[in-house]
């Protein structure tokens, strides 16, 4: 039977050790812009990283280490190299000279995989917008690329019609965009108001941790949920009753390291509702060896978005696929998160006290209960502080 399904795209991922970012590090970085490439339908075929004190403003690494990766590609034919670090226009050209083939900085790709994912006409409108801005400065690039490439990853754009379009007629296409995003964020705002008689929880967390899945839990709703990046988009918001305490409940978009700034900009009405929410439940992937950084980049977008003034319930999710390595008696080396197993990693979390913190597996369903319940009271709090007169 002939095969009609589409060939994956080729890429290899390049990234820069730094002083302040060991290669282990850079590596494990590497990993996840793999994850990205695959959600984005290609196929990472190889990393490469160069340990330099700073990336070379001019090609980001040496020009022995860009030799190097030109070989290999030509050699294998490889469709495209993908960087770790948003790209300077001129980095992009002179990169793009020497490798002779498409060069995707990690803005690009989480915004391709947007487009890919954007399935409202409201998910539709922000990334198109974030598309455009990410665009703009890179356009005198894109017009004689695009010549040769029609399609493919990072090429996800709103259309044919940016190629031939000039910087005014891009200018004005945002301008549009914005005045519309203004109006779905008065239509949104309109909605919230329409709520303030319940208290609303939101959950929040790194990409892929699963936060739909906890979701479809609690709320007994279907939540497009997958193991893939950004697999949500459009904060979806649903009632849940616990012991006869009503609250509503919202899934929103995944956080991820180096958001891309226009995306943050552009989805601004979905993030209002991470902004408004009486609680937060922040989910984590416990079984993720990074699950720590994760979760300080969580935290950080919410002290950016001015949302990490609330009562959280700090949820660590997967624990099925927690595994670790227990130390030899003789290994005099220190203890790290790998050694640690999970009733010992509780234990931390749970003497830090600044928040509930709960270990639960949402595809397992083990704690759930205690979940429901921790989630119940802190609900029941917020409405008791809310409405004092009234029994909760």
């Amino acid at each position: 039977m002939l095969d009609t399904s589409p060939v994956k795209e080729t890429a290899v991922l390049v990234g820069v050790a730094t002083k302040l970012q060991n290669i282990e590090r850079t590596m494990e970085y590497l990993e996840e812009m793999a994850f990205l490439v695959d959600t984005a339908g290609g196929t990472a075929l190889k990393r490469f990283v160069q340990k330099l004190e700073y990336p070379d403003p001019r090609t980001y690494i040496g020009s022995g280490k860009l030799n190097e990766i030109r070989v290999w590609i030509e050699s294998h034919k490889v469709d495209m190299a993908v960087f770790d670090d948003e790209l300077t226009p001129s980095q992009i050209r002179n990169i793009e000279r020497e490798l002779k083939c498409r060069i995707i900085d990690r803005s690009n790709l989480i915004l391709d995989i947007f487009a890919k994912r954007a399935k409202t006409a409201n998910a539709k409108t922000q990334v198109e917008l974030a598309q455009y801005e990410y665009l703009l400065p890179r356009l005198t690039r894109r017009w004689t690329h695009l010549e040769k490439q029609r399609g493919g990853i990072g090429l996800r754009g709103p259309g044919e019609q940016e190629i031939e379009t000039d910087r005014r007629e891009i200018r004005y296409r945002i301008s549009l965009l914005k005045e519309k995003l203004e109006e779905i964020d008065k239509q949104k705002s309109t909605q919230r108001k329409h709520r303030r008689d319940m208290i609303r929880v939101a959950l929040v967390g790194y990409t892929n941790v699963g936060k739909s899945t906890i979701m479809n839990l609690l709320s007994k709703s279907d939540v497009f949920a997958e193991n893939k990046l950004f697999a949500t988009l459009d904060t979806t918001v649903r009632k849940v009753v616990f012991d006869n305490q009503p609250f509503l409940l919202s899934d929103t978009v995944g956080f991820i390291r180096k958001l891309p700034h226009t995306l943050v900009d552009s989805f601004k009405s979905t993030l209002d509702e991470v902004r408004e929410a009486d609680i937060l439940v922040h989910v984590a992937d416990i079984s993720h060896p990074d699950h720590e950084e994760q979760i300080n980049v969580v935290k950080q977008t919410l002290t950016d978005i001015k949302a990490s003034d609330k009562p959280v319930i700090m949820l660590f999710n997967k624990i099925d696929a927690y595994t670790f390595e227990e130390k030899d008696a003789d290994d005099l080396g220190p203890v790290t998160r790998r050694n640690l197993s999970l009733e010992e990693l509780e234990k931390i979390w749970v003497a830090r006290g600044d928040n509930v913190s709960l270990f639960i597996s949402a595809t397992e369903k083990l704690h759930v209960d205690t979940l429901r319940e921790a989630m119940f009271q802190q609900v029941r709090k917020v409405a008791r502080q809310r409405w004092p007169e009234k029994k909760s």
